[in-house]
């Protein structure tokens, strides 16, 4: 039997480019929206330490949001509390905590209400994985994707709805999942469980309206931020050609997104899946650790 071949480059290799963007980026980049958007709103968002995550913490509370962040590295956490502190002299709320644990999930958001009187918007937006041929998964690698990004996000979900429940509050959630319409290759797992969250939330949708708890979910299609650092510098070279604009994305474009779900405009919007991808889904497919010889002939996306 064949090895599995090797995808993943390392990460933090130094000599490799930084991608995202900066904390002056974040800090400083106009948005469309308003000084007091979000003012008196208490926002969770899980993964909160970087990429995604972190630029919408650094929106939410421009816009005068509670913001309350977790994630599994605490040094990440830390310096995203005092890049938005010194930004908009604001204090969040941080908590190092794996998703995966529904008891640390009951702990946190219980710590979060503590701390704020409530919260308004779980923003579900950790996640990981990894490029791999399906073929070749360990047990331990389908496992640990499928358990943080389809059952943390359950576990947060269902938390957050107990509690609006038993307080007879109304509740948000935003679920940042991907564009699985036409499939993922060289990234299944996250495909299988991104789609069990899409379909997840589009039935609690409905089950959980008479609670006046909306559900949905943004799928994002490239968007550059530091998570590049998991895939092979080859790969990345095209993933911007896969769709017509022939152009990445980047963190703020999902963190304005995030703002609007989050804000009294969204408020008739529910079950929805909102596809951030310039339109990929009609053009390309990205593969994340190298187009394969069979399919890269005559110029094929």
């Amino acid at each position: 039997m064949s090895a599995p071949k090797a995808m993943r480059p390392d990460p933090n290799d130094p000599t490799r480019p930084r991608r995202g963007l900066t904390e002056q980026d974040l800090a400083m980049r106009p948005t469309v929206f308003r000084d007091d958007l979000l003012a008196g709103h208490t926002l969770l968002i899980s993964g909160g330490g970087s990429g995604v995550g972190k630029a919408a913490a650094f929106l939410a509370a421009r816009l005068g949001a509670n913001v309350a962040i977790c994630g599994r590295n605490q040094d990440k956490l830390d310096r995203t509390q005092a890049d938005i502190h010194a930004a908009t002299g604001r204090e969040i709320f941080t908590r190092a905590m794996t998703i995966r644990e529904p008891e640390a999930v009951e702990a946190l958001i219980g710590a979060v209400h503590d701390r704020f009187g409530q919260i308004d918007t779980i923003v579900n937006n950790a996640g990981g994985q990894f490029p791999q041929d399906a073929i070749d998964f360990s047990r331990k690698g389908w496992l640990a994707v499928i358990d943080t990004n389809l059952n943390g996000t359950w576990w947060m979900m269902q938390e957050a709805a107990r509690r609006w429940r038993a307080d007879g509050k109304p509740g948000n959630i935003i679920n940042i999942v991907a564009n699985v319409e036409r499939g993922m290759p060289q990234a299944a797992h996250t495909c299988a469980a991104r789609a069990g969250v899409i379909y997840l939330s589009k039935t609690l949708a409905t089950e959980w309206a008479p609670f006046d708890i909306r559900i949905n979910c943004i799928g994002p299609g490239v968007i550059e931020t530091e998570g590049f650092g998991v895939y092979p510098e080859e790969a990345l070279q095209r993933f911007h050609q896969a769709n017509p604009m022939k152009r990445k994305g980047n963190a703020w474009d999902v963190a304005e997104q995030i703002a609007y779900l989050a804000s009294p405009a969204a408020r008739f919007i529910n079950g929805d899946l909102i596809i951030i991808d310039g339109g990929q889904a009609q053009w390309g497919v990205v593969w994340p650790a190298g187009m394969p010889d069979y399919f890269n002939e005559g110029g094929a996306a």
